[in-house]
C-alpha cells in the first residue's frame, strides 16, 4: 500500500484572510475556494496543500502541530513575515534558540529556521 500526504488542514475563524496571509508567506496561490474552505498550494499538481476550514470555536492551547519554514535569510524572512501580519510568539524557546517562533494572524505558531545550509553546522 502506498500513501501520500495530501494536505494539512487548519481550523480558523476567517479562512479567506488566513489563507491569503499564507499565500503571501509561501508565495503560493489559492487552488480551491468555497464558503467553508480554501485550499492553497504551490501548484495544483504539487502536494501537499494547506486547507483552511472555517470553524466557530477558537484555539485554546499551544499548537500540537506547526509548520517549520526554511528560508535563505532568516532575519529578512522574519521581518517580511512580520510585515505581512505575523507576530512574535514565546513558546518557551529561550534566548539561545536558533529558530524564530512566530504566530499567524489567528495565533497559530510556526517556526522560521536557520537556512538549510547551516542546519547541520
Amino acid at each position: 500500500m502506498t500513501v501520500s500526504l495530501y494536505q494539512i488542514s487548519v481550523d480558523c475563524h476567517d479562512a479567506p484572510a488566513l489563507a491569503r496571509f499564507w499565500t503571501r508567506v509561501l508565495d503560493w496561490k489559492v487552488l480551491y475556494e468555497d464558503a467553508d474552505e480554501i485550499v492553497i498550494g504551490s501548484d495544483a499538481a504539487a502536494l501537499p496543500g494547506i486547507c483552511f476550514l472555517t470553524v466557530p470555536e477558537g484555539r485554546t492551547v499551544k499548537n500540537r502541530l506547526h509548520l517549520d519554514l526554511s528560508p535563505d535569510d532568516q532575519a529578512a524572512e522574519v521581518e517580511r513575515i512580520l510585515a505581512l501580519g505575523a507576530t512574535r510568539a514565546d513558546v518557551g524557546q529561550g534566548d539561545d534558540a536558533t529558530l524564530v517562533v512566530l504566530a499567524d494572524p489567528e495565533g497559530n505558531e510556526f517556526c522560521v529556521l536557520r537556512p538549510k545550509k547551516t542546519l547541520l553546522d
